[in-house]
């Protein structure tokens, strides 16, 4: 048995085109590498327990499987925020920390566009308030130059709502812009197909001692993963519509 979800959307033209939009992207994304620009996808993986097995796992043996103990010591959790980027495979500007806060993702989204301030960034998002905040807009503003007034939260202008910031922040014209996978498409952003990675090959299995071991574990994993798996997804769905 697997859940399998598909989304029902209140316009189906207009969720297809979001989906037709993602994917158009995607395949673009190659080009717009050689022009200097970044596509990236970008998602939080939260609540990741600091596990540690109460006693040492029982490596295989011929005719034995690994027997890990069933009981364990909980050190807290972590959230990582991450970029795939879409073009060469990689995982770059990763943040690992306590909390998912509107803040955070803003400083993330920052420390990204860090590594090459000067270029275009194009962010695949999901849905999640955090994605279309008054910190984010903010950001964008100041690093593209954009003079304009802002207006204020809840009350006017760009910062007005969730849906003025959003088109604010997917606005074609940004060197720094933000596309949103329409609800209910988690499968449609890359990055939760490297995420099902950790997990495999790190987080399912792992034994951690304290919340610094997790952090100094999964940024070591990103490292040997760039060093000698990354590679781009095959992304050959071009947005029709799924069926079962």
């Amino acid at each position: 048995m697997e859940y399998w979800l598909n989304a029902k959307p209140d316009d189906p033209v207009a969720f297809a085109a979001q989906v037709a939009a993602v994917c158009e992207v995607y395949q673009h994304a190659p080009a717009v590498a050689q022009q200097g620009g970044h596509i990236i996808s970008t998602d939080e993986k939260t609540g990741i327990q600091v596990l540690e097995r109460a006693a040492p796992t029982l490596p295989m043996q011929p005719g034995l499987v690994e027997r890990p103990e069933y009981e364990y010591l909980r050190h807290g959790t972590q959230c990582l925020i991450a970029n795939f980027d879409v073009a060469t495979g990689m995982v770059v500007a990763p943040t690992i920390g306590p909390s998912r806060t509107e803040e955070d993702f803003a400083g993330h989204i920052a420390q990204t566009i860090a590594t090459d301030p000067e270029a275009s960034w194009l962010f695949i998002v999901d849905q999640l308030n955090i994605h279309k905040s008054e910190a984010l807009v903010r950001l964008v503003a100041k690093a593209c130059g954009i003079a304009e007034d802002l207006g204020e939260k809840e009350k006017r202008g760009i910062l007005q709502s969730m849906q003025t910031r959003a088109a604010f922040l997917s606005e074609v014209s940004h060197r720094i812009r933000f596309l949103y996978t329409p609800k209910h498409t988690s499968w449609l952003n890359q990055i939760e197909l490297w995420f099902s990675i950790l997990v495999r090959r790190l987080l399912k299995r792992g034994n951690f001692t304290s919340v610094e071991d997790l952090r100094e574990r999964i940024l070591a994993f990103i490292a040997y993963f760039n060093k000698t798996m990354a590679k781009p997804f095959k992304w050959t769905y071009k947005g029709r519509p799924l069926t079962v």
